[in-house]
C-alpha cells in the first residue's frame, strides 16, 4: 500500500494523475503462484492484475516466458 500511495503522491507532484480504471500491474516471475494476489486499493480506486499484456508489439507473461511471443510471431 505504501508503494502504491507513493506512486499517486509522485504522479501528482509532477503534474500527472493515475487513473485506477485504466491503471493495470502485473507480477513477473517464474512461481506459479506469483502474482494471483487480488487487486491493489487506493483512494483513487483499485489497480487490477493481468497475466499477459502487448508492449511496443511484444507479448509479455507473469511467467516471463517467450512461449507466448514466438507463437504470436509465427502467425
Amino acid at each position: 500500500m505504501e508503494i502504491t500511495e507513493g506512486l499517486v503522491v509522485a504522479s501528482t507532484e509532477s503534474g500527472l494523475a493515475v487513473n485506477a480504471d485504466k491503471t493495470k500491474y502485473m507480477v513477473m516471475s517464474r512461481n506459479q503462484s506469483a502474482g494471483r494476489s487480488h487487486g491493489i486499493q487506493t483512494d483513487s480506486g483499485s489497480f487490477v492484475t493481468v497475466e499477459k499484456f502487448k508492449y511496443l508489439g511484444t507479448t509479455l507473461t507473469n511467467q516471463n516466458s517467450i512461449q507466448e511471443e514466438m507463437k504470436s510471431r509465427l502467425k
